[in-house]
């Protein structure tokens, strides 16, 4: 089920959603954006704000009404959520969004980040050039501060500088295989669903300084004990509110 007050997405209307009887979680899409990728973001929010419930059975017909647009895009939109595990297509029946991350499979995830990105760490910074630790720099001054509010729509931009950064450290580690395996997990959108409503941005943004500052400064040994610190820490910010 979506729990929303009603509306269009396009032009001025809006759509609004609220879980707890509290505010509205979704904005107006400011003019007439692409309509694809526009159905995609908001379905996306919807799901990361908890819109739809894990679990539910996402009615296909009903969002589309909901989007004042015809079932084509909605399905194109499921199907690069499907793509991210955020939903799974049933057979005959359309697409369910996806359960919720178990401390098992939280753990289990973080065990394989940790079995990555740490020896992927002190090889970036082995390998380190000025262009890249100007990349590095660049990247930490896209999210210079953590956002105030706890919503997807406030926290996406600090979850995307996330994922941007560690992939950067694997791109340069130059190991495409694990860079590939990394991107496979969607791993940040999983653990942004369980966490959205918490408070950890400040911390993770200094534990990315501390990362970074050892990256550029060619000392391998330190960024491998930097990247195991910040996923650790992580991990255990994560289960002991779960």
């Amino acid at each position: 089920m979506i729990h929303h007050r009603s509306g269009t997405l396009f032009g001025e209307d809006v759509v609004l959603v609220n879980t707890n009887g509290g505010g509205p979680r979704l904005s107006a899409l400011k003019g007439r954006q692409v309509l694809a990728d526009g159905v995609y973001e908001q379905i996306r929010t919807l799901i990361m704000n908890d819109g739809i419930a894990p679990g539910d059975r996402v009615n296909i017909d009903e969002v589309a009404r909901e989007l004042d647009v015809s079932g084509t895009p909605v399905r194109e939109a499921l199907a690069r959520l499907e793509s991210e595990g955020l939903v799974v297509r049933l057979p005959l029946r359309g697409y369910r969004v996806t359960e919720l991350l178990t401390k098992d499979e939280v753990e289990d995830m973080y065990g394989l980040r940790l079995l990555l990105e740490p020896p992927s760490a002190a090889k970036a910074a082995s390998v380190m050039t000025d262009a890249w630790a100007a990349a590095l720099q660049a990247e930490l001054d896209s999210c210079p501060v953590a956002p105030d509010d706890d919503s997807y729509e406030d926290y996406k931009a600090l979850s995307a500088h996330d994922q941007r950064l560690h992939q950067l450290i694997l791109q340069i580690a130059g190991n495409e295989a694990v860079a590939a395996a990394f991107e496979r997990t969607h791993c940040h959108l999983h653990f942004f669903r369980l966490t959205y409503n918490q408070t950890s941005g400040v911390a993770a943004l200094a534990e990315h300084r501390e990362i970074v500052d050892a990256l550029i400064s060619g000392k391998p040994a330190q960024a491998r004990k930097a990247m195991i610190s910040h996923l650790e820490t992580a991990r255990d910010r994560l289960l002991v509110k779960m």
